[in-house]
C-alpha cells in the first residue's frame, strides 16, 4: 500500500518516530510511505503533492494542535484524503500524537483514530507502546486490504454478517502450566512498565526515578519528588514464592522489601474463558475486578507514585 503522510513540520519528531516503527512493514514491502520531504529539488511542490494525493491507497494524518492550525494540512491534504475515503478508493487513519480538538473536526471525528480510543501518544507512559499499537492496527488494515478477491466474492450479504459487537469465545480449562506462564508473563509486563515509566519520571525536571532489576522474580523502584518534603516513594515487587504464600505477584512500599513482607498484591484467577489478575489486600477499587497485566501495572504505578505526591492523568 502507498501511504501519504500528512503532518505539520513542527511535528517532525513524531514523523521520525512513526517511520522507525513502520520499518518492518516497509522492509517487508507491505507499505510504501510518501511525505513532502521526498520531493526532489527543482520539482513543483504543488504538482507533486497533488499527484501523491491521487495515488495514495492510505492516508496517515499526524494529528496535533499544529496540524489543526495548518490550513494546508487541513484544507488541502486532509480534505482531499477524506473525499477519497468517502468515495471508497482510499482509507484515512488519524494518528493522534498530541492532545487537541480533533473530535470537533466534522468528518474526522467519525473515523477510528489510533492509538486505542484516540488516546494521544503524548499521554502514554511509554510512547513506544503507543506507536506499536498504531503499527498493529496498520498491519491489520493491510491484511484486510490484501485479502484475496475470491474471499470477498463469497462473503455473506451485509444482513447476514453478525453484529460488530458479537464476540465468540470457547470455554477452556487452564492447567498449572497455563497459570505459570500467565503469572510469569504478567510479572514481566509489570516489571517492564515500571522500568519504562521510571525512566520517564527521571527525564522530568524536579523528579527523579530509579529502577533496580533484582532478577527474574523481583524488582524495585524509587521516585523522588523534589518539590515536596518527604517526597520519596519506594516499592519492591516479587513474583510468587512457593515457600511464602503472599500472592502471585505482591509488593511492599519499601526500598528493600523482603520476600516475606507485603502491603498488597495481585492473585491469578480465571473464569471459563480467560486468565486475569485480581487485587489482594485491596483498599483501592473493586477487589473482584478482572485486570489484564497492563491494567494491573498502571494501577500499581499510580498508587506507588501517589506516595511521593506525584499523579499521572
Amino acid at each position: 500500500m502507498r501511504a501519504f503522510i500528512s503532518y505539520s513540520h513542527r511535528d517532525k519528531g513524531a514523523l521520525e518516530r512513526l517511520h522507525v516503527h513502520l520499518k518492518n512493514l516497509i522492509r517487508d514491502g507491505h507499505i510504501e510511505t510518501w511525505y513532502d520531504r521526498d520531493i526532489l529539488a527543482g520539482s513543483g511542490l504543488d504538482a507533486e503533492i497533488e499527484r501523491e494525493l491521487e495515488a495514495a491507497d492510505l492516508f496517515l494524518l499526524i494529528v496535533s494542535p499544529d496540524f489543526i492550525a495548518s490550513d494546508y494540512c487541513v484544507e488541502r491534504e486532509m480534505k482531499r484524503a477524506l473525499e477519497r475515503h468517502a468515495a471508497g478508493n482510499a482509507r484515512v487513519v488519524p494518528i493522534i500524537v498530541e492532545e487537541c480538538d480533533w473530535k470537533a473536526m466534522g468528518d474526522l471525528r467519525q473515523l477510528k483514530a489510533v492509538p486505542t480510543d484516540g488516546k494521544a501518544i503524548s499521554e502514554w507512559a511509554n510512547p513506544n507502546t503507543a506507536y506499536l499499537n498504531v503499527v498493529q492496527e496498520l498491519r491489520r488494515i493491510i491484511e484486510i486490504e490484501r485479502a484475496p478477491a475470491s474471499v470477498a466474492k463469497v462473503a455473506p450479504e451485509p444482513e447476514a454478517v453478525p453484529p460488530a459487537t458479537a464476540r465468540y469465545r470457547a470455554r477452556k480449562d487452564f492447567d498449572e502450566i497455563d497459570r505459570s506462564d500467565f503469572r510469569e508473563a504478567a510479572f514481566d509486563t509489570i516489571k517492564d512498565y515500571f522500568r519504562r515509566a521510571t525512566g520517564e519520571i527521571d527525564s522530568i525536571d524536579g523528579l527523579r526515578g530509579r529502577f533496580t532489576d533484582r532478577g527474574t522474580t523481583s524488582f524495585a523502584a524509587t521516585v523522588v519528588n523534589g518539590g515536596q518534603r518527604d517526597g520519596a516513594a519506594h516499592i519492591t515487587v516479587h513474583c510468587r514464592n512457593a515457600r511464602i504464600a503472599l500472592g502471585d505477584i505482591y509488593y511492599s512500599f519499601d526500598e528493600n522489601g523482603g520476600e516475606n513482607t507485603a502491603n498488597g498484591g495481585f492473585n491469578l484467577s480465571a473464569d471459563d474463558y480467560e486468565l486475569f489478575l485480581v487485587r489482594t489486600m485491596n483498599i483501592f477499587g473493586n477487589a473482584d475486578e478482572k485486570l489484564a497485566p497492563e491494567q494491573a501495572a498502571e494501577m500499581l504505578w499510580n498508587e506507588f507514585i501517589g506516595n511521593a505526591g506525584i499523579s499521572y492523568d
